[in-house]
Formats: structure tokens, C-alpha cells, sequence
């Protein structure tokens, strides 16, 4: 450990906190529109 690496018990600074949240929730929204996107075209493509 070199003496400019940070304390590992303090954990992320919280700039890097905040942008993990805000990349775990786009990574939920972006699921659940390809979800919607999917179910859309496959409407789209049934025979009636």
C-alpha cells in the first residue's frame, strides 16, 4: 500500500457513490425498456 492510496476503511468517496446508484438505476431502466420495446414489436408482428 503506498502512502497516497486512500484509507480502505473509509470506503468510496462519495462522488463515486452517487455515480454507481445513478448507473445501477439506468441500468434498470434501460432493462425495462428493452422489456417494453420487445413487447411492443412482438404485438406488432402477431397475426389477427
Amino acid at each position: 500500500m503506498l502512502w497516497s492510496d486512500p484509507d480502505p476503511e473509509s470506503g468510496p468517496p462519495e462522488d463515486l457513490r452517487r455515480t454507481q446508484v445513478m448507473l445501477r438505476r439506468l441500468g434498470v431502466l434501460m432493462a425495462l425498456a428493452m422489456i417494453l420495446a420487445m413487447a411492443v414489436l412482438g404485438v406488432d408482428t402477431l397475426p389477427l
